[in-house]
């Protein structure tokens, strides 16, 4: 199944939206499943407005209707019409019944969409996908976020084919059926919309646990997976439970059925999917273990684990209007995972890691062509909105919220939230107005940072009198022109700072004209106007400001700096994200130097105190891996007004290089040597952090005598104990060209051969390999056995790595790069418009390009628009490239 349309793209606007005429208080559904074809009969319990109904029109993508009933009778032909994806019904009043019985066919869904298989006809599973608007490909139905209803699930199928029948809610019995098949019901008591709806079956085996809530009530956990990865979900297990205890702690939230299902798969355009009671998992956010699994992957389950189950009350107990309030549910619950990720581990770390992905993200989503609003005006296809603004911007605007109520007024305000909207749908405007009215604040105007898209430029310039003894910091902001907002309004901006002295000490601070904290060394300003300015008073020497803090607000922060202020703040603040922010902003400074070759301040700073800090035993091993990376490639190209992505690449390496010398090949080799000499399977942070370290000092000595860096790789990819160590090696064997990746690549193919997760690892590593010579590299690996097109995860691992994080080797000035992957966004699309248009954003930012790559790109962006027959998907996201 495809979701293809030939007609221009239909547009919704969120000043449209209008409640619905018609309403679905109960759903009973019965499948008779199979692989080929599928069954589904449908009973929708119906309410509509009294005052005079509107013709029912029910939503129906790619359904064959069998039998149509109204009220227990038969409807001729004459009373009904099934055209451009609306069943529309006659005679339906308050208060019918309407009976559907209409066959789907899962195992020709390449779409993922629905119903579809997972793996092959013989041993693959059934199960489904519905958000966003899944569900019409499975019955006709109301399929809209605020129509909320009951549900009682009924699979029926054969017993050996499908021995597990799994659907949301708590489970109703089961039973025998003629001829080898079998029953199960599952009725789901809280109201929910469409797109949560989910079922499952297959031959899955199980893990399960029990769990007793705050308050004493017993519930199951189950986590399913099929036979060769069901070992790995043990870790995933403990992270639900850690998640489920977290959430009844910060926010007195419990679980609310009696069982709770986890579903493994590997194939799912998605990450996880929070379906009411039954959560399915890409399999890469679930499986874990050391032999296959890095450190940062069982980070990353952990959050997903902790994601998925925090949507049951931020997304499911209270779910979104319209697809217009995503981040209501996405954005807050991204937030909420950040909070969890950040008591399981290092706050500091987790900020810096949060923050590097939003400016790796989403600030060129919000530079480019396909910038847009946390709350989009208008789409015409929402599974094109799930992006890094919906999601990341969207949690950075609920921290900002939160640090304007605090800790105990955010919770004060999430409680009313909840309890006021349990069981609606909601809009972001119902979200803070709950969380204003728990704390007497009027937070309205927040809504301004939802409707405006673009990255608001901060400038924050100081001057210290010292016959007065103050400091006036003047701080102004700018937002660009996006698509279809040319002018900007000024944003409330909070911005929390800290002065420091010429040694490295935090002042205390005295604000004129405020008493409030007088003396306390950091405070939060609220910049809501074009330009302000701020006097410190009481100051005894020209300070150096810390400013956003903990990142206060997402923006892009310009102040006027010299090299030594930032080399001061990198040295001496104690707060960890701060401390990392003034190494990156100095590493850009050093870049600059480069570029320009007409001073070396910035990197000769960052080099000093980068190498006085690599000595000092006792900054965090974790923590100093993060200092010793420089911003990325994408990161830097900003600084570019023409972007030469090969020549930003060479200049990075520089960097890097002068950084390695100035540290020493003989400390990096002693560093190397004895964080080795710890290697271990443990997971504990100390572990970890070694482990971070280890690899940044092994790539920092690749750059400085590859021959020893090489042979150190070798040694510790034959000896690794687990991925973390394995991959790490492997791609600096890898990226370095070294005689001996070629044997390290054939090893980790035969061992990881029947290993999904491991093999998209493979792909990866060699699609990130620098240069001109990765294009052919991906075309050999698009002839591996092992590639198909078919598989979300293993696209991504090949096309998506090279294309959105191999700048170098994607950007050819040939444009080949460009119409390679055009001509596999073309296939794709055919089988999977989602993932296809997804991959498509790896084009963002083309405009930028220097001439040739920039006439290359357009030439391959406009061929593929013009290809007829594209999906809706695409053709968005490929129109409005051209268009921006």
């Amino acid at each position: 199944m495809t979701n293809r349309s030939d007609a221009s793209p239909t547009l919704i606007r969120l000043s449209d939206y209008q409640a619905p005429a018609w309403r679905v208080s109960r759903v009973e559904l019965t499948f008779d499943l199979g692989i080929d074809a599928t069954e589904v009969t449908s009973r929708l319990q119906l309410a509509c407005d009294p005052t005079g109904p509107a013709p029912l029109r029910l939503d129906g993508e790619g359904l064959t209707l069998l039998d149509i009933q109204l009220d227990g009778q038969p409807l001729p032909e004459s009373a009904w019409r099934y055209q451009d994806n609306v069943l529309e019904v006659d005679g339906a009043r308050d208060g019918s019944v309407l009976e559907t019985r209409v066959r789907v066919t899962p195992a020709a869904n390449t779409a993922l969409e629905g119903l579809y298989l997972s793996g092959s006809r013989e041993t693959g599973f059934l199960l489904t996908q519905c958000e966003a608007e899944g569900f019409r490909h499975i019955t006709f139905f109301l399929d809209r976020p605020d129509v909320l209803a009951s549900y009682t699930v009924t699979l029926r199928a054969d017993r050996e084919r499908f021995p597990v029948l799994l659907a949301g809610g708590n489970p109703d019995g089961h039973g025998e059926l003629d001829d080898g098949r079998h029953w199960a019901r599952f009725v789901d008591p809280h109201p929910k919309p469409s797109y949560l709806f989910a079922l499952v079956a297959g031959r899955l085996q199980k893990i399960e646990r029990d769990y007793v809530t705050g308050s004493g009530r017993p519930l199951q956990l189950v986590i399913w997976a099929e036979a060769d990865a069901i070992r790995h979900c043990g870790y995933a297990m403990d992270a639900l439970e850690r998640a489920m205890r977290w959430d009844e702690q910060a926010y007195g939230r419990e679980y609310d059925l009696d069982v709770f299902h986890v579903v493994a798969t590997h194939d799912f355009n998605m990450g996880a999917m929070e379906n009411k009671g039954l959560n399915i998992f890409n399999a890469k956010y679930l499986l874990a273990d050391p032999d296959s699994s890095t450190d940062e992957e069982y980070r990353a389950v952990e959050a997903v684990v902790a994601h998925e189950y925090f949507h049951n009350w931020s997304g499911n107990r209270v779910t979104c209007r319209d697809w217009f309030q995503l981040s209501l549910k996405e954005g807050l619950t991204v937030f909420r995972e950040q909070q969890f990720s950040a008591d399981m581990n290092s706050p500091a770390l987790k900020r810096i890691e949060d923050v590097a992905l939003l400016r790796r993200a989403q600030f060129p989503e919000d530079a480019g062509p396909l910038a847009h609003p946390v709350r989009p005006a208008q789409y015409s296809e929402i599974n094109n909105f799930y992006t890094a603004t919906v999601y990341e911007k969207g949690s950075e605007l609920v921290r900002m919220v939160a640090g304007r109520l605090g800790r105990d007024g955010f919770r004060r305000g999430m409680d009313q939230y909840f309890s006021r909207h349990d069981g609606q749908a909601a809009t972001l405007e119902d979200f803070l107005g709950a969380l204003g009215d728990a704390n007497g604040i009027d937070l309205g105007a927040y809504l301004a940072w939802y409707a405006q898209a673009g990255t608001p430029r901060l400038t924050a310039r100081g001057r210290y009198d010292a016959a007065h003894r103050t400091y006036t910091l003047t701080l102004s902001q700018h937002t660009a022109p996006t698509p279809g907002q040319p002018h900007k309004r000024a944003l409330p901006i909070p911005v929390k700072l800290a002065l420091f002295d010429p040694r490295g000490r935090m002042v205390p601070l005295h604000l004129a004209g405020n008493g409030a904290d007088a003396g306390a060394s950091e405070r939060v300003l609220v910049v809501d106007k074009a330009e302000q300015s701020f006097v410190f008073e009481q100051v005894e020497a020209a300070p150096v400001p810390s400013l956003l803090r903990g990142f206060s607000a997402p923006v892009i922060l310009e102040c006027d700096y010299a090299p030594a202020d930032l080399a001061l703040l990198l040295r001496h603040d104690p707060d960890g994200f701060n401390r990392w922010e003034a190494g990156q902003q100095l590493a850009a400074r050093a870049y600059d130097n480069l570029r320009e070759g007409n001073s070396s301040a910035a990197l000769d700073a960052w080099c000093e105190a980068l190498s006085a800090l690599f000595g000092d035993t006792s900054v965090d091993a974790a923590l100093l891996a993060d200092l010793l990376t420089p911003p990325g490639e994408i990161e830097l190209s900003e600084r570019e007004r023409q972007v030469n992505p090969s020549h930003v690449h060479a200049l990075r390496q520089q960097l890097q290089e002068h950084l390695a010398l100035r540290i020493g090949r003989e400390t990096l080799e002693q560093r190397y040597t004895a964080l080795a000499a710890h290697t271990s399977l443990e997971l504990d942070a100390a572990s970890q952090a070694r482990r971070r370290l280890k690899r940044r000092v092994l790539e920092l000595l690749a750059r400085i005598d590859p021959w020893a860096a090489h042979g150190l790789a070798t040694l510790q990819y034959d000896n690794a104990p687990n991925m973390t160590d394995r991959l790490g090696a492997l791609a600096v064997l890898v990226r370095g060209d070294a005689p001996q990746a070629h044997a390290a690549l054939a090893h980790f193919r035969e061992r990881y051969a029947d290993n999904p997760l491991a093999m998209d690892k493979w792909f990866s590593v060699q699609a990130l390999l620098p240069g001109a010579v990765v294009l052919e590299r991906v075309r050999q690996l698009e002839s591996d056995p092992a590639f198909t097109l078919k598989n979300p995860n293993r696209v991504n691992s090949l096309f998506g790595a090279w294309a959105r994080s191999n700048p170098d080797g994607f950007h050819r000035p040939d444009g080949s790069g460009y119409q390679l992957l055009a001509e596999r966004l073309r296939q794709l699309d055919a089988l999977n418009p989602q993932v296809s248009a997804r991959l498509a954003t790896a084009f963002n930012g083309w405009q930028r390009l220097e001439p040739t790559r920039h006439a290359a790109a357009r030439s391959a962006i406009a061929a593929l628009a013009a290809h007829p027959g594209l999906s809706r998907n695409l053709t968005e996201i490929v129109q409005s490239m051209l268009q921006g």
